[in-house]
């Protein structure tokens, strides 16, 4: 797919649609329908993704497996449940850009969350203090609150949060510069969103690790906007920790298992202090049923239970299409995508509203979001009407994701089009 110069004309998006290499994605998954029968125009894959085609059959498989087999689909299932996890390991890795003993799908994004802040926010007297990005999604604020009280310290007094400048809505790298740089000798912990899911804005992680480690910072990403919407680099750019969740790009379905990052430097740091669990302890003496806890090697060592294999089956499906397209290719198409849906929205009257959203490819994922003021709700329900689908955020905000996967020029073309009959 070469990138032309954006235009107006039907003609253009028919063309990019029909040399898109990716476009045979759009057929693994199912989309709603609208009463008339009609495919919903879905822009809201970063709030929950579209089912894979092949979730239901995977989990079949395993329900057989389970009905035919009982007990012994541990070991004799077509997937074995016993070692179902690692099925998934080598194409994680691949996506986030880690070593395959870096990485481990397990629990939620939030739960994970806590485990890596058990292991990884170890406050001292002198440096005991959490950068957060404000308006971080509120899980997050909520746990590393909660870390900060489980250690007997005010989170209002440990809590520092990178703040946008008066009158702008976006983070400047400079201003995080200079709080580490003033504040580091006092710093623990950075934990920052790696697209904040409110605005849009990505953050350059490789250049968050380095500033972090100069002061001796861990640094730790939320990855639940940028696990499946950016090419990930996780290990090479030396990130301490990362965690994410596989229901909103990845598809995996609602409530699916999260995923988790520890750099291999920690692979076998047994000395920090862990949640500990059976399915963490070193595999070849598990049933040994050993007291004492014997953890494995890298980011498997976190684990607290056996895998649950219903939710891993429609994680399969779809980390099988990621892996097929793969994210160089997938992130080629999503910059061109948003890039359009970006070329056609500056063309609508614009005093009605605001792109928040940085208009470098590099500083966003494929969403963007948008203020209509005291107009948003209304936009978005009359937008639904049509049957497009799109994502609503207090106080005013539209989110709009064209998915690379599932998503084409045509969607964002026809959304524009309805968008213009409403502001």
């Amino acid at each position: 797919m070469n990138q032309k110069p954006f235009n107006l004309t039907s003609e253009f998006f028919l063309q990019m649609d029909q040399t898109d290499p990716l476009r045979h994605f759009r057929d693994q998954f199912y989309f709603p329908k609208t009463k008339l029968g009609k495919e919903v125009l879905y822009f809201v894959g970063n709030s929950l993704g579209l089912q894979p085609k092949k979730a239901s059959l995977y989990v079949e498989e395993e329900l057989l497996d389970w009905r035919s087999l009982a007990v012994d689909g541990h070991h004799s299932a077509k997937h074995p449940w016993f070692p179902y996890h690692e099925f998934l390991t080598a194409q994680t890795a691949r996506l986030v850009g880690a070593q395959p003993m870096e990485v481990v799908v397990m629990n939620t994004l939030t739960v994970n969350l806590h485990l890596m802040l058990t292991s990884f926010y170890r406050p001292t007297k002198k440096k005991f203090k959490i950068v957060i990005e404000a308006g971080a999604f509120p899980s997050d604020q909520y746990a590393v609150a909660s870390h900060a009280k489980l250690h007997g310290l005010n989170p209002s007094e440990t809590i520092i949060e990178w703040r946008p400048r008066l009158g702008e809505q976006l983070l400047r790298m400079e201003d995080l510069e200079e709080m580490v740089q003033t504040e580091g000798e006092s710093i623990a912990l950075i934990l920052i969103g790696n697209v904040n899911y409110k605005t849009g804005q990505a953050f350059p992680l490789k250049e968050i690790a380095t500033l972090a480690h100069t002061k001796n910072i861990i640094f730790g990403a939320d990855l639940a906007h940028g696990a499946g919407n950016l090419a990930l680099s996780l290990h090479e750019d030396k990130v301490d920790f990362a965690v994410w969740c596989s229901y909103k790009f990845l598809n995996a379905g609602p409530g699916a298992l999260g995923g988790c990052f520890v750099h291999d430097k920690y692979a076998e740091d047994f000395s920090r202090p862990r949640l500990e669990g059976w399915w963490g302890h070193d595999k070849e003496k598990r049933f040994l049923m050993e007291p004492k806890f014997s953890p494995m090697k890298g980011a498997e060592g976190w684990q607290l239970s056996n895998p649950p294999i219903l939710p891993m089956a429609t994680l399969r499906a779809s980390m099988e299409l990621f892996d097929e397209a793969g994210m160089g290719p997938l992130r080629k198409k999503s910059e061109l995508l948003t890039g359009y849906l970006e070329f056609l929205l500056k063309q609508i009257r614009l005093e009605e509203f605001k792109i928040i959203t940085s208009s470098k490819p590099n500083e966003r994922g494929c969403s963007l979001s948008l203020d209509f003021g005291n107009q948003g709700k209304m936009v978005v329900e009359r937008l639904a009407e049509e049957g497009i689908k799109c994502d609503y955020r207090e106080p005013g905000i539209i989110r709009i994701a064209p998915v690379p996967l599932y998503n084409s020029f045509q969607d964002v073309f026809e959304l524009c089009e309805a968008l213009k009959r409403h502001v």
